[in-house]
């Protein structure tokens, strides 16, 4: 019914639709990621508070995990309704989760904090399908660009994000809730205020706008609706395979090794050093993970997606080698880190990219949605296995299997075919 009612009507240039798709997605994701960086920066705290040291670390996984899971619903009300109510349900579930937190906070209650921290996560599958929003009507040889500009938009709420820390502990404790609870509050009222931009803003909708701009043959809404229903869609397509196990292969190995570098910085850093040593060896990660994303979605345009992500590849390969023989030298350890960062970016951006444009336009929410329930799933149980590896094997050894990990996507990227941004232009 949706599609039928689009099509009484003729869009407005396209051009004008993207350009305000943009700005609307750009502006969300800089509120939602302090939202997300503000509350996972105090969650292990606020769960060792609650639940004890050994459940600390669960808590971040319980978000992951939630993200991941989350793509399911997230995906079926896109396929069905467009991008705005998606993102919008999204954002609501992660506020409801925060809120949720809060309350754990305050009756102590282990498994509401865990819920709360599982319904977290449904902002990281609503900043996740946000790119994918970027190149519903982005123009062919763009589309990277585009699409890593709502990627890079995350690194700006990630350094504004700590300026409202202790603010917002200073805020509840005059309300007298406990202190490590004050985030939380600021990143529920993010999620939601984001939900209202985007439900006020995203308009029309960039999917169903695509849908009706698409050969009639293939704008009927979504002939796949849940994530299941698209792994034959993307499974029969060589490009669409490469582009979501691009994006796999760089989450887990991103994962894997981040987790368990602040273990192995405190094997030769003392406690009074080992917080701050870390916080600027993660802050060098973060920066190589968003703030090239600019640079790394033009090389897609211009240089193609399969080149990128060979070279993010081998930006992966090398990351481990460094951080891997780096030993008790933390500024080399801090390189393989940015090294990390690097090819994970290249991974995301040109994996979103190829998956994107390699399925039909009625197909993509789904085989979207179906990517990145993967991609949190991979990146979920690398850092659940990395800490038995660098328990009973040692952090090299963790590197290493984390390499090995590459090289079947560096196989898959080397099975030559035509790059869909060269097909676009010549036909």
């Amino acid at each position: 019914m949706v599609a039928d009612i689009t099509r009484t009507e003729p869009p407005p240039a396209t051009g004008a639709i993207q350009r305000r798709t943009l700005r609307t997605l750009v502006a969300t994701q800089v509120v939602t990621s302090i939202g997300v960086t503000i509350g996972l920066s105090v969650g292990a705290l606020l769960a060792q508070d609650v639940a004890g040291t050994t459940l600390s670390g669960l808590a971040s996984s319980a978000a992951v995990v939630g993200g991941a899971l989350l793509a399911v619903p997230v995906t079926r009300m896109m396929s069905r309704s467009g991008r705005r109510p998606g993102l919008v349900l999204a954002y609501l579930i992660g506020a409801v989760g925060a809120a949720l937190v809060v309350v754990a906070a305050v009756a102590r209650s282990v498994p509401l904090l865990f819920v709360g921290m599982f319904l977290f996560g449904g902002v990281s599958t609503g900043n996740l399908q946000a790119r994918y929003a970027a190149v519903d009507l982005a123009e062919p040889n763009r589309r990277g660009r585009q699409l890593s500009l709502v990627v890079w938009a995350t690194t700006v709420g990630a350094v504004l994000a700590p300026n409202f820390s202790p603010e917002a502990g200073t805020l509840v404790r005059g309300m007298g809730l406990p202190p490590l609870a004050g985030p939380f509050i600021v990143s529920a009222v993010a999620f939601a205020l984001a939900a209202v931009l985007l439900f006020a803003l995203l308009r029309p909708d960039p999917l169903l706008t695509a849908r009706q701009l698409a050969p009639a043959d293939a704008s009927a809404p979504g002939r796949t609706r849940g994530v299941w229903s698209a792994v034959p869609v993307v499974l029969r397509r060589p490009d669409a395979r490469l582009g979501a196990a691009a994006m796999a292969v760089g989450h887990l190995v991103m994962v894997a090794v981040m987790t368990m570098t602040p273990v192995r910085l405190g094997e030769f850093h003392g406690e009074a050093d080992v917080l701050r040593v870390v916080g600027l060896v993660l802050s060098l990660h973060i920066a190589g993970m968003y703030a090239f994303s600019p640079l790394v979605g033009w090389l897609t345009d211009r240089a193609g997606r399969r080149a990128v992500i060979l070279g993010a590849s081998a930006l992966l390969l090398a990351a481990c080698a460094v951080a891997g023989t780096a030993g008790h030298d933390t500024p080399l350890l801090s390189v393989g880190l940015v090294l990390l960062g690097l090819g994970w970016s290249g991974t995301m951006v040109a994996g979103s990219t190829l998956l994107s444009e390699s399925v039909p336009t009625p197909d993509r929410p789904a085989a979207q949605g179906l990517s990145d329930m993967t991609m949190g799933l991979a990146g979920a149980g690398g850092g659940a296995v990395s800490g038995f590896v660098v328990a009973y094997a040692g952090y090299p050894v963790l590197t290493l299997l984390a390499a090995l990990a590459v090289v079947p996507l560096v196989a898959l990227a080397l099975r030559w075919r035509p790059d869909p941004v060269r097909r676009d232009e010549e036909g």
